[in-house]
């Protein structure tokens, strides 16, 4: 009678596994987790297993399906035998660890005996977090630093004006060109050509105001630094 009521009020667990190649077996990762849960008194309710997933592929179905699980509150603890076997990147181990904390969800890793139901483990679940956050904010000043040297040096950032003729491009749709025919003569595209025609009915619209010069940019890829 005991036994069973243990049983009741034991704490559910899923265990996730994941093997990056096929000659790999998921069991290895399977025995040391299932030996944890057994020693802290969790009830495992389900494994979820993606075999032969890559550590880069971002779609992982059996994970999706034990976040979509944990979502219904189907168990309490998550069980993985390393940090790297969930995520693809710190960020996205982030927003995993994230999303079980506000499920109320714990998350404890075997092999770097990380746990965020500690203070400790979640001592480092901050530090980690702090350290992805320094890494974005120097990729980003790294960008603005090179896009200010690239100024300096005289290299235009951002799509680059080029000169169209209007007056030629109004001349030949009163003529009766199509918008393909005109994008193809002057080596536009037609979004630009209705863009001028679109101008300049509006200019024309308002008597005695001189039309407002025409600032066009083609949707090239902007110039970068050499």
């Amino acid at each position: 009678m005991d036994r069973q009521e243990d049983r009741a009020h034991a704490r559910r667990c899923a265990l996730y596994l994941r093997v990056s190649t096929l000659d790999q077996h998921p069991e290895t990762q399977g025995h040391d987790l299932r030996q944890l849960a057994q020693q802290r008194g969790l009830a495992i309710v389900q494994e979820y297993v993606d075999h032969g997933i890559s550590g880069a592929r971002s779609r992982r179905p059996a994970l999706d399906l034990m976040m979509a699980d944990a979502r219904r509150g189907r168990f309490d603890v998550v069980l993985v035998w390393a940090c790297d076997r969930m995520a693809r990147s710190v960020r996205h181990f982030l927003e995993v660890l994230d999303e079980l904390n506000r499920l109320q969800i714990e998350f404890v890793s075997f092999r770097e005996q990380l746990e965020t139901g500690g203070p400790l483990g979640r001592a480092v679940v901050v530090i980690i977090s702090a350290v992805a956050e320094l890494e974005r904010s120097l990729i980003v000043e790294r960008v603005r630093a090179g896009m200010r040297r690239a100024r300096l040096e005289g290299h235009r950032i951002g799509r680059r004006p080029i000169d169209v003729d209007r007056a030629a491009i109004l001349h030949d749709r009163h003529r009766g060109l199509s918008l393909t025919d005109i994008a193809k003569a002057h080596h536009i595209s037609r979004a630009m050509v209705s863009k001028i025609l679109h101008q300049a009915a509006a200019s024309t619209s308002h008597e005695g105001c001189p039309p407002a010069p025409v600032q066009v940019h083609e949707n090239r890829p902007p110039e970068t630094a050499a």
